[in-house]
């Protein structure tokens, strides 16, 4: 966990930048759904299926996830030609059938690979196979590739990932491509030049805890992040019940201001109402998607670092703003002054809870929260 003291001093206001990758896709952060955080290996055909078919049904699809991404677990061999071939067992229809069913409910397939010899769960990896992996996937229709970091002994990443980068240009497909190497020799300084996203830190998990460690994280590459390619603080927990409602909120709440890939994680066949509206709400999803790209970041900190100040600009002009009590026990109001966020402090701004999509009202040089509860969170517009 970084100290307030570098927390502070690492604050850098984003700017949007334009990536190398010259595939044309990650205009805005990816969203979609991955197989991952839920199930782990115990994944199989039927599953995927049952978890698009809840996207393409659910409302997940109006609000903007497009991408279904299988994770590790799916690969069993190669054939005498190097072809990767799938579990037979848990997908016997194999992996284009797959990508044929999702793409016939208007959404987007993903599948998952290792820079290294085998994945992390000991399946075939993609290391000196490349450019046959990379064809296969263009001819089953993967529109999707997350790449990992498992068994990769003394690879440089940037060689592994530029490798895979060029034969997945080499098809002629469009294919988004997720490094996920946990941050090791900072990918987001090389990354923009070799793919649409990054992973920044280790593995996400289902905890307050390990939610802020990641999020502090974000703070001194913000400025890395932009139109093409984006810091990846890992896959939303939303839903998976280690955090409560209001947790999760928050948690929410910040992907989509950090301009974070939104890729849900949870079992959408019995997801609940409260969840699948934190998955849905408009207004938020809508910072995510901001097309001027600028991730946000920590801007204001009081009182040892509990009630604390995100803030972004976005392309019409206004701001997006968290304010965050980060306090395990105690209720806080927090002060917005408009020099916080980079406006005259003689403006009258008009104010809107994006939650609640509802104006506030208008306020001249400042706005004070309604108290916050311990690890809540207000999003706001200020326009």
């Amino acid at each position: 966990m970084y100290s307030l003291r570098y927390i502070l001093a690492a604050v850098l206001i984003a700017v949007a930048v334009t990536n190398a990758v010259d595939n044309g896709l990650g205009l805005t952060p990816q969203m979609g759904w991955n197989s991952w955080n839920h199930f782990g290996c115990d994944i199989n055909e039927t599953i995927i299926m049952q978890m698009a078919q809840a996207i393409a049904t659910n409302g997940m699809a109006a609000a903007g996830y497009n991408y279904v991404n299988v994770d590790d677990c799916w690969a069993y061999s190669r054939d005498s030609n190097g072809v990767i071939q799938s579990d037979p067992t848990t997908f016997p229809s194999g992996m284009q059938y797959l990508a044929n069913y999702v793409h016939s409910l208007g959404l987007k397939f993903g599948l998952y690979t290792c820079a290294g010899t085998e994945t992390c769960a000991g399946r075939p990896g993609s290391e000196g196979y490349e450019a046959i992996d990379a064809q296969t996937y263009a001819s089953w229709g993967v529109d999707y590739l997350k790449e990992d970091w498992c068994n990769t002994g003394n690879n440089n990443p940037v060689d592994l990932y530029t490798t895979m980068s060029k034969a997945l240009n080499a098809t002629g497909r469009p294919i988004f491509f997720s490094l996920c190497n946990w941050g090791v020799d900072n990918p987001w300084a090389w990354g923009p030049d070799v793919g649409n996203s990054w992973r920044t830190t280790g593995d996400i998990n289902d905890s307050w805890d390990r939610f802020l460690q990641i999020l502090y994280a974000q703070i001194p590459i913000a400025s890395y992040s932009g139109v093409g390619g984006w810091n990846d603080p890992d896959m939303l927990e939303v839903g998976n019940g280690g955090m409560s409602n209001l947790e999760y909120t928050t948690h929410f709440s910040m992907w989509s201001l950090l301009a974070a890939p939104l890729i849900a994680g949870n079992d959408l066949r019995s997801v609940d109402a409260a969840t699948l509206a934190i998955y849905t709400a408009k207004e938020v999803i809508a910072v995510n998607q901001d097309k001027l790209g600028t991730q946000g970041t920590l801007v204001k900190s009081l009182n040892q670092g509990d009630q604390q100040i995100w803030a972004r600009p976005l392309a019409d002009g206004s701001r997006a703003v968290v304010l965050f009590n980060a306090d395990d026990t105690n209720t806080f109001t927090i002060q917005l002054n408009w020099g916080d966020i980079w406006l005259s402090p003689n403006q009258a701004m008009t104010v809107r809870d994006l939650w609640a999509e509802t104006d506030l009202g208008q306020f001249t040089g400042s706005f004070t929260s309604a108290t916050i509860p311990p690890h809540g969170s207000v999003m706001l517009r200020v326009y």
